[in-house]
């Protein structure tokens, strides 16, 4: 898959992160109808956000995955927050069971998360940066733009 680089107005970038979000006490909790509302909920994200591409999400029964790519002008902190009040918002609403799991709390996600940087490959960096200066003529032609 080519690499595709993102641009604004002061900056071309990539800046792919992979996401966890865990639910609330690991409780398995995510069935297909809290699947599709949590996919839904994410894609009206990016309508109101649009600099947030999705790239992949899925789930497994207690915790979401995403690819995402995210401006350096935005803190994956900040993301991860609209992320996650964007899908809690109105579940319970929708999935009744979710009160009975957790009463006496609004989200169904834990505090924490995992983020782990999806990048060009650490190699070809390294081999850019040493060949600066050089002549192109015989380079490995190695460009990042």
């Amino acid at each position: 898959m080519p690499t595709v680089y993102r641009r604004s107005s002061h900056s071309v970038y990539i800046c792919d992160y992979h996401l966890v979000f865990p639910t609330k006490y690991r409780r398995k909790v995510i069935n297909n109808g809290l699947k599709a509302f949590i996919i839904a909920r994410i894609e009206t994200i990016h309508e109101h956000y649009p600099q947030l591409q999705f790239k992949k999400i899925n789930t497994d029964k207690d915790h979401i995955h995403l690819l995402v790519s995210i401006p350096p002008a935005m803190s994956v902190g900040k993301v991860v927050g609209i992320i996650k009040q964007n899908t809690a918002r109105n579940m319970k609403a929708e999935f009744p069971f979710l009160k009975e799991v957790y009463w006496g709390t609004d989200s169904i996600w834990s505090e924490g998360y995992f983020v782990s940087t999806v990048g060009i490959n650490e190699e070809i960096i390294k081999r850019y940066i040493e060949n600066q200066g050089q002549a192109d003529e015989g380079q490995n032609n190695v460009s990042l733009f």
